[in-house]
C-alpha cells in the first residue's frame, strides 16, 4: 500500500507540499559517496559534537546544536527544504487547515533576512502597507540575521491583540518601521463578486484544504446571480497566490477540465513519479475562463495556470509567473517534529518544466505602476533564489507583482472582463515600444 504523503505547492515559502509519517529515515548512500566514507564523516560529526559538549566555554544547548546542524544540512540542498520543530510543525498543520495566528504574511529566508512573498488580503500586514519583496531585518528591535526562518516566524507570532514592531528594508535602500497588532489569521481562501452583469470574478488567495470547495461554491453562486444563460464567463484571479496543497491545485484544475492530464510529478523513485488526470465534469458547464497571474503566482498557482493553458481551456492574462516547479513532502518524524523535503519536480501536461522559468501569459497586460513603486514592483523569481534547482537553460528573472487596490485601475482585470464580454474577440494590448535613442552630435 502506498503511504499517503501530503504535497504542498507554495511560492517561495510555501510550495507544493506532500505529507508522510515516518519514524525515521533510512540511509540511502549515493554513488558519489561510498558507505564507508559516509560513516566516517558521520563519526566525525559525532566527535565534533562531543568536543563541543565537553570543551565549549559555556554549557551548550544540545537541542539547539542538533537542530542547527540539521538546518545547515537541509539549507545546502535547495531553498525549500527545511526542518520544522514542534511549534513550526503545528503551525504548518494549522495553516493548511486554513486558520492560524499572526500577521498574515507568506515569508521565506533570503540571504539571512526574512523576505515577504506576499501579505494575505485584509491581514494586519496588508493593512500596514507591507509589500511583496520587503526584507524584514529586525523584529522588536532584534536582528533577524542569525535566526532560522522558524525562529523568526515564531517571534512574529504571539498572543492575539499584542503588538510587534518590524523594521523593513524596501528596495535595498528605504528603511521602514511598522508596528502591527497580531490577529487570528484566517486567510481568505476565495472571494467572489460580479463584474458588471455578465462576468463572474473569483479571487483565490491560496491553496489549502478549503480551496476547491470555495471555488465550486462561488461558481454556483455567481451562475445563479447572473443567470446561466447570461453569464459570459469567469475570471479566476491567481495573482500573488503563493501556492499550497498539490491535491487542491489538482482539484481546482479538474473542476474546469473534462479530460486529459493535469500535471505529472517526477522524483527518484517510481512511487514519486505520477500522473494526475482530469475526470469528466466541468463546474462552469464549459463557460470561457480567464486566469490572471503575475510574478507572485507560484507553485500550485502555476500548476492550475499551466494545465488550463496547455489544454487551451483558459486564456492566461497578466505577467510571467514566479517559476517554482518543485514539490515538498512533509515527513512527520519522532518527537512531533517534521522534515520538509523537496522530493519531486512537476511538469505541465505538455511535458515542460517551468522551474526557474515561470509561465508566460497568453496575453501580457502591464499595470500602471505608481511612481513610488517603480522598480520595486517585481519579484526576482525562483531563478534568483540561492541554491534553487536548475532544469532550464532559459531561466528568467521575476516579473511585476503589482495589483492596484482599486479595481477600476486594475488594467489586467479590466482587460479580462472586456475580453469575456466580447466573446474572446478583444485584441491583445500592444506592447510598449522601447524609446528611440537620441542622436548624439559631435561638436
Amino acid at each position: 500500500m502506498m503511504r499517503k504523503v501530503p504535497l504542498f505547492l507554495t511560492g517561495v515559502a510555501a510550495g507544493a507540499i506532500v505529507v508522510s509519517v515516518a519514524g525515521g529515515l533510512r540511509a540511502n548512500f549515493s554513488a558519489n559517496a561510498a558507505p564507508s566514507d559516509t560513516y566516517r564523516r558521520l563519526t566525525l560529526f559525532g566527535d565534533i559534537f562531543d568536543k563541543i559538549r565537553a570543551d565549549y566555554v559555556e554549557v551548550p544547548n544540545e537541542q539547539k546544536l542538533i537542530e542547527s546542524a540539521i538546518n545547515g544540512m537541509l539549507g545546502s540542498l535547495d531553498p525549500h527544504s527545511s526542518f520544522l520543530d514542534q511549534k513550526a510543525n503545528e503551525d504548518m498543520q494549522r495553516t493548511t487547515r486554513g486558520s492560524f495566528g499572526g500577521l498574515g504574511i507568506e515569508v521565506m529566508m533570503e540571504d539571512g533576512l526574512v523576505k515577504v512573498m506576499s501579505p494575505f488580503d485584509d491581514s494586519p500586514a496588508a493593512q500596514a502597507g507591507i509589500l511583496a519583496n520587503d526584507l524584514i531585518t529586525h523584529i522588536n528591535g532584534e536582528q533577524v540575521q542569525g535566526l532560522s526562518l522558524n525562529q523568526a516566524v515564531d517571534k512574529m507570532r504571539g498572543e492575539i491583540d499584542t503588538k510587534v514592531t518590524l523594521k523593513i528594508l524596501r528596495n535595498k535602500t528605504q528603511t521602514i518601521e511598522v508596528t502591527l497588532t497580531r490577529k487570528t489569521i484566517r486567510p481568505p481562501v476565495a472571494k467572489a463578486r460580479k463584474e458588471g452583469d455578465e462576468v463572474g470574478y473569483i479571487r483565490l488567495a491560496q491553496f489549502n484544504e478549503q480551496s476547491f470547495e470555495a471555488v465550486r461554491r462561488h461558481v454556483d453562486d455567481l451562475t445563479s446571480q447572473i443567470g446561466a444563460d447570461k453569464i459570459k464567463g469567469f475570471v479566476i484571479d491567481l495573482r500573488n497566490n503563493p501556492g499550497g496543497l498539490l491535491e487542491q491545485a489538482i482539484q481546482v484544475s479538474d473542476g474546469f477540465l473534462e479530460r486529459g492530464e493535469i500535471v505529472s510529478t517526477r522524483g527518484r523513485t517510481a512511487e514519486q513519479t505520477q500522473r494526475f488526470n482530469a475526470r469528466a465534469g466541468d463546474i462552469t458547464k464549459g463557460k470561457p475562463l480567464v486566469i490572471l497571474i503575475n510574478g507572485g503566482s507560484a507553485s500550485a498557482s502555476e500548476i492550475v495556470a499551466g494545465a488550463l493553458q496547455d489544454h487551451k481551456r483558459a486564456t492566461i492574462v497578466g505577467t510571467r509567473s514566479f517559476g517554482k516547479a518543485s514539490v515538498q513532502s512533509i515527513f512527520q518524524m519522532r518527537g512531533q517534529v517534521a522534515l520538509k523535503l523537496t522530493t519531486q519536480l512537476y511538469f505541465t501536461p505538455s511535458g515542460k518544466s517551468i522551474q526557474g522559468k515561470g509561465i508566460d501569459p497568453d496575453v501580457q497586460v502591464l499595470q500602471d505602476i505608481p511612481d513610488e513603486l517603480k522598480g520595486k514592483d517585481e519579484t526576482k523569481g525562483e531563478s534568483a533564489l540561492k541554491g534553487h534547482i536548475k532544469t532550464n537553460d532559459d531561466e528568467k528573472s521575476g516579473s511585476s507583482a503589482y495589483v492596484p487596490a482599486d479595481p477600476t485601475k486594475d488594467k489586467q482585470l479590466i482587460w479580462a472582463v472586456e475580453y469575456l464580454k466580447s466573446g474572446g474577440k478583444l485584441e491583445a494590448p500592444k506592447k510598449a515600444e522601447a524609446p528611440a535613442k537620441e542622436e548624439t552630435k559631435k561638436n
